[in-house]
């Protein structure tokens, strides 16, 4: 299993980060560059809930790919939990973490995969998967970002 982690401050409130992150539209504004859109038979707009599935088609290493998840854990305004259902992965889980600092928020993204083909897979993880999947990461957090604490001003 491979894992990411990646920490972003925003500077609003931990709720209004937290409906951000999990608002549809807001994930596939911040993917913008990948023609990421959220496609039946999921949530296509409005915000995930525990329980809901998403289904996401783009454009990754040039090939259009799709990624079905489901919300396994809801807890707001601290954490929520997606696992893939269908995709390219073996298996994926990222967990979505909020905690409220003294300047805003402190968000934590925590990406745990298994890529197919065994060893293959594993050095395609290494060489290639770990820098993609941190470019999107850090897109959509600066989109996250830029969106909270425009909202968030007097």
């Amino acid at each position: 299993m491979t894992v990411l982690r990646v920490t972003t401050v925003v500077h609003a409130p931990v709720e209004l980060v937290f409906d951000l992150a999990r608002d549809v539209g807001e994930h596939t504004a911040a993917l913008a560059h990948t023609a990421e859109r959220a496609v039946p038979p999921g949530r296509t707009s409005g915000r995930l809930e525990e329980g809901d599935l998403v289904c996401f088609r783009a454009r990754h290493f040039g090939l259009p790919m799709a990624l079905t998840a489901r919300v396994v854990e809801l807890r707001r305004p601290e954490r929520f939990v997606d696992e893939q259902v269908r995709g390219a992965f073996r298996s994926l889980r990222h967990t979505h973490l909020f905690a409220a600092t003294g300047g805003g928020t402190l968000v934590t993204d925590v990406v745990e995969w298994r890529s197919p083909l065994g060893p293959v897979g594993v050095a395609v993880d290494a060489l290639v998967l770990r820098r993609h999947l941190l470019g999107i990461l850090t897109a959509r957090n600066a989109h996250l970002k830029r969106r909270a604490e425009v909202l968030a001003l007097p």
